[in-house]
């Protein structure tokens, strides 16, 4: 199964309508994101918590890292830069965090609320080599942002 972005984003928009926690926003990106690919083999969040320090929120998938410094991995990475990793192989990224030894590629997109802060990142990693396209990257950041900067 691949993502339908135009469905996965009125569904979002609708199961979202009128919250402002986001918590519970992430909570229920991470499922419907999850669940709309067979290419999504972790899906979560690592909220900003600290000055350079993200620590892990709603996902879905085994165990992930509880804490990333910024300094450090694919996440920190986009939490540090606010640009989207886009990581084809990440044996060939470097400082890579292995949470899971099955993780081969990986898409992390920053979380950004209305003034622009960045207060998380959104992390999906596939056990399938360059696995996600600029197309998968356009499409979730849009439906970030209208979470989550609205």
């Amino acid at each position: 199964m691949t993502v339908d972005y135009p469905t996965l984003a009125r569904t979002v928009a609708a199961l979202t309508e009128g919250e402002d926690d986001a918590v519970a926003l992430m909570a229920t990106l991470a499922c419907e994101i999850h669940h709309s690919d067979d290419r999504f083999d972790w899906t979560g969040f690592y909220r900003v918590t600290a000055p350079g320090l993200l620590k892990i929120g709603p996902y879905q998938g085994g165990h992930g890292c509880l804490v990333i410094p910024f300094s450090r991995g694919v996440c920190g990475a986009c939490a540090r830069s606010g640009e989207t990793q886009l990581v084809p192989d990440v044996e060939a990224f470097p400082g890579h965090i292995a949470c899971a030894s099955s993780t081969r590629s990986e898409l992390v997109l920053p979380v950004r609320d209305r003034s622009g802060a960045i207060i998380a990142v959104l992390d999906i990693d596939s056990d399938l080599p360059d696995a996600f396209t600029e197309a998968d990257a356009t499409a979730l950041q849009d439906i970030l942002d209208a979470t989550f900067a609205r």
